[in-house]
């Protein structure tokens, strides 16, 4: 199936208030946000989306610029939050359609890789990926991408594990050779574009993410605000959950966010 066959990407709706977008990262789907999407949906509605290649989106074939259109019709108007992957993604759809995009907060996000060199070696690990995904399966290989460093702070208790392992991995590898990050156009020369209020967060344990999110908040301006997780990595939402939806929260208070 394509999206040109079926656009629609698999959401869930719960909750009451304003409206939160919730896009996951790469291996997760629509339930792996755990007690912090039901933190927020206390005083939200949060409508959860499965990305291109994940959860019952698993069929679905588009590239990154398709996907931020397909979440922004999934999505509707609203507030969006995206992690990793799902950060790209909303920072994508806040630049092509930031009439959908009321306020944007970015979790573990970039604004893309600088040189064509980068971009190529990137792509050529994420299609090394991709055929590992396709050669040994997505539980042995779920096993080994929470291995990486990037993912040493994050418990087991929290990984999602299960739910990541529901994905398929022809979805997943096509994820990775469509929407990986060599696969991304630099965004950061179009950030100042962008006039809602945005949020970018990372992990206190999480160097380089710390560095590209005050790079992002610097490129976009002075309607963005950069802000750190205590106690976390890169995966700020499922290793200090209260925390997160505190600062989120908080931003939104001080920003009149709807």
């Amino acid at each position: 199936m394509s999206a040109a066959d079926d656009p629609r990407l698999a959401r869930e709706t719960f909750g009451h208030g304003d409206r939160l977008i919730l896009l996951h990262g790469f291996t997760q789907n629509r339930q792996c946000w755990g007690p912090f999407a039901e933190d927020l949906a206390i005083d939200h509605e949060l409508v959860l989306v499965d990305a291109p290649g994940h959860g019952e989106s698993h069929s679905i074939l588009a590239d990154l610029d398709l996907s931020a259109v397909l979440s922004g019709e999934a999505g509707g108007s609203g507030t969006y939050i995206g992690y990793s992957m799902g950060g790209r993604t909303a920072l994508h759809l806040a630049v092509a359609r930031p009439d959908l995009v009321e306020a944007l907060v970015l979790i573990g996000a970039t604004g893309g890789l600088d040189s064509e060199e980068e971009r190529t070696q990137r792509r050529q690990s994420d299609e090394q990926l991709a055929t590992r995904i396709e050669t040994i399966g997505v539980d042995a290989f779920i096993d080994e991408w929470l291995a990486q460093p990037l993912f040493a702070s994050l418990p087991e208790g929290v990984a999602s594990r299960k739910q990541r392992a529901t994905n398929t991995a022809d979805g997943l590898a096509r994820s990775l050779r469509m929407c990986g990050t060599g696969t991304q156009r630099p965004l950061w020369e179009e950030l100042t574009a962008l006039s809602m209020p945005v949020l970018v967060l990372a992990g206190e344990q999480d160097p380089k993410f710390i560095e590209l999110g005050r790079r992002l908040a610097s490129c976009i301006g002075s309607n963005a605000t950069f802000d750190v997780v205590p106690a976390s990595g890169h995966s700020t939402q499922l290793e200090n959950p209260t925390a997160t939806a505190a600062l989120i929260r908080q931003w939104r208070r001080q920003n009149h966010t709807n």
